[in-house]
């Protein structure tokens, strides 16, 4: 019965490709046309075990890039599922910038399946979004990281906090920044109203796009300063700069082993 009720919808509603909009011959497991569920580049090794970028050779071991060997990162590690351009990026553009929210269950569903494919997920004990200040929230209306969150937390069955990490300082898109600029416009933007939820924990912090990821740091930074026992970056996506360019400017043009739940220190080896 069911199958015949979905029939008759998909005459009268066809359904159609999230990004590009053509009629889908089938129903899968995503609502993707063949052409646009291949232009999203996942993100594979070589790369960075800590944060996440994938290196030009597609041949190789993982290992750091030169950021990561230079400076300390303030969280454990980062993964994003793919490249931020074609599909992902207009997908991305949908859900944010084009009124349609309900793309973020589909976005939310592709984390949830990454995420539950390279991490053992009892390794986390609570999921945090990257918070917009309210004033940004009225506008757009919607948080796009928390919806994201929200499938992957009930994907897993973990639990969802978006009320102890606050955006509490307004700042300017990042679009269009430098490196510098970026992290000075995040700088003490955040903090843990209530750090008691997170102490002794070992956070997911979730967002749509790692760009440069100061916001990410800044963000991972209040957590481990308010008692986080370790805190891991999830992203949809990932700016990842062209051979000789930087993330800035291909960001404004525009799988790792499992992990032990016993030992979070084994995340950056």
């Amino acid at each position: 019965m069911k199958g015949i009720l979905t029939g008759i919808t998909d005459l009268v509603f066809p359904p159609r490709c999230l990004t590009c909009g053509s009629i889908l011959e089938e129903h899968g497991p995503l609502p993707l046309c063949p052409a646009c569920e291949a232009g999203i580049r996942h993100i594979r090794s070589p790369l960075c075990p800590c944060c996440g970028i994938p290196f030009p050779s597609t041949e190789g071991p993982d290992h750091l890039c030169g950021d990561c060997l230079t400076a300390e990162r303030p969280y454990a590690l980062a993964r994003s599922v793919g490249r931020y351009e074609g599909t992902l990026l207009e997908a991305i553009h949908l859900f944010k910038y084009r009124g349609k929210p309900g793309a973020g269950k589909v976005l939310g569903k592709i984390m949830a399946d990454f995420a539950g494919s390279i991490w053992d997920m009892e390794a986390f004990s609570l999921i945090v979004p990257v918070p917009l200040h309210s004033k940004r929230l009225r506008q757009r209306g919607f948080n796009q990281a928390v919806i994201l969150a929200r499938v992957i937390a009930k994907r897993f069955a973990l639990p969802l906090d978006f009320t102890t990490l606050k955006r509490t300082l307004p700042t300017v898109p990042q679009v269009g920044l430098g490196r510098q600029e970026r992290s000075a416009n995040v700088r003490g933007a955040f903090s843990a109203v209530r750090p008691e939820r997170i102490a002794g924990r070992r956070l997911l912090l979730v967002d749509d796009v790692y760009t440069t990821g100061n916001t990410l740091a800044e963000c991972a930074s209040v957590l481990m300063r308010a008692g986080a026992e370790a805190v891991a970056v999830l992203t949809l996506a990932r700016a990842v700069p062209d051979p000789g360019g930087s993330v800035e400017a291909s960001h404004a043009a525009s799988c790792s082993r499992p992990l032990n739940p016993e030992n979070f220190n084994d995340w950056r080896s």
